[in-house]
């Protein structure tokens, strides 16, 4: 058979390289150079050193998308790294009827986040069918603002993440649960531990590469929330046109013919810092712990 001369692989890799090139590295060099500009959506602009970041630290409209971010994320970690678990072992097991509920529990995460936050906004509308039934059952005298509200919304926004992820983080746990010895299980129900004890003793330290996983993928996915608070909000980004997150911000500040590219750009770096920090602590906890 006839050699491969040495540049046949890079032949079959450059269509992947150019695409990274092209999509990926280009547009995060070009977000670091812009950020140290004043540049417009219509026109170039000029090198400006530190000024975008000086101007973070007068906009209280970052004040309070970096709050709500950050709670977001706080309260969508622990969530959707425990509730999954809890159910993907109570899926496990072979029982009749199982595979209907993990159909059920799955079902959000095929279905468009753009078609579910607007069911859930039609649910929790001033007139929808949640403060309807309230009002029918004589539960509530006037509507309670889930929308409306700042952090009403905000906690509307994160019961919506979190029912959708269950589904999607329940399978991960699921491939990881299968590779938990069943004689440990076994071992420690002899040794007189009961389910409690050897979910925390066993199945927890069993997947806690898997959690780790899970917490880094929750953790960028909050931080980076806009969806659901878009649709929510009627794309108006919050309760008196304050933007609820970092995201939305950006967004923000980056379109219209009067946006700042520049400034958009260093508030994606801001929110690119605020994503790797969590990344790298919890990565160093794990590497302590093992």
């Amino acid at each position: 058979m006839r050699d491969h001369r040495w540049f046949t692989p890079w032949l079959l890799v450059a269509p992947a390289v150019v695409w990274l090139c092209v999509f990926n590295v280009y547009p995060a060099l070009n977000t670091i150079y812009m950020a140290f500009t004043n540049t417009k959506p219509l026109g170039g602009g000029e090198f400006t050193g530190v000024a975008n970041f000086e101007r973070m630290l007068d906009d209280d409209q970052l004040v309070h998308a970096l709050t709500n971010s950050i709670l977001y994320m706080i309260v969508c970690v622990p969530l959707l790294t425990l509730l999954p678990l809890l159910l993907a072992v109570l899926v496990e097991k072979k029982l009749p009827g199982l595979t209907f509920f993990r159909v059920t529990f799955y079902t959000p995460v095929v279905a468009s986040a753009v078609v579910v936050a607007l069911i859930w906004s039609w649910l929790l509308d001033d007139r929808g069918a949640i403060n309807s039934i309230l009002s029918a059952l004589q539960v509530v005298t006037e509507p309670i603002p889930f929308l409306t509200d700042r952090w009403l919304l905000l906690f509307s926004a994160i019961s919506l993440t979190v029912w959708k992820g269950l589904g999607y983080y329940m399978i991960i746990y699921l491939s990881a649960l299968g590779n938990v010895g069943k004689e440990l299980h076994e071992a420690a129900a002899v040794d007189g531990a009961g389910p409690v004890r050897r979910f925390w003793s066993v199945t927890v330290p069993g997947v806690r590469g898997t959690m780790l996983l899970i917490t880094i993928l929750i953790t960028i996915s909050a931080l980076r929330v806009f969806t659901e608070l878009y649709v929510m909000t009627g794309g108006t980004g919050g309760p008196g046109g304050k933007v609820s997150s970092m995201v939305m911000l950006i967004q923000l500040y980056s379109t219209g013919f009067t946006g700042s590219l520049g400034y958009a750009s260093a508030l994606s770096l801001l929110l690119f810092v605020l994503t790797l920090l969590p990344m790298l602590l919890l990565a160093r906890l794990n590497r302590k712990d093992g």
